[in-house]
């Protein structure tokens, strides 16, 4: 099992840059692919980007794509999502997500497809 912190998140003006962590707990962070995904207000939660258990390969969402990074550093138990570039669409409550996966390579883009889930963080883009 596998308890995920979000941090990172707060206020920032249209055009600039957040970078969220998702830290977790135990020794196999490794064997998780991990996801981001978001949640606005009165809007269901939509997948964001993901991650692979090497880290090797990623998925983004359209609307975040050229914008958006997803990594992890698995040494330090932590993925991370670099926002660049924010708009006000972008404001919602931000969640990260993790798996355990058999595959180094595989990503997951459905939320139904992740067993953990942090309590999110909330950013908001003012225009």
């Amino acid at each position: 099992q596998v308890q995920l912190v979000e941090s990172g998140g707060g206020l920032v003006q249209a055009g600039g840059s957040l970078r969220l962590s998702c830290a977790a707990s135990g020794r196999t962070f490794s064997m998780y692919a991990m996801g981001w995904f978001r949640q606005a207000p009165g809007k269901e939660r939509e997948f964001v980007a993901s991650i692979s258990r090497s880290g090797d390969r990623t998925y983004y969402a359209d609307s975040v794509k050229g914008r958006f990074t997803i990594s992890r550093d698995n040494a330090k138990n932590t993925a991370y999502l670099q926002m660049n570039s924010l708009k006000p669409e972008d404001t919602a409550v931000y969640y990260c997500a993790a798996r355990p996966s058999t595959y180094f390579t595989t990503y997951y883009l459905g939320a139904n497809e992740y067993d953990y889930w942090g309590q999110g963080t909330q950013v908001t883009v003012s225009s």
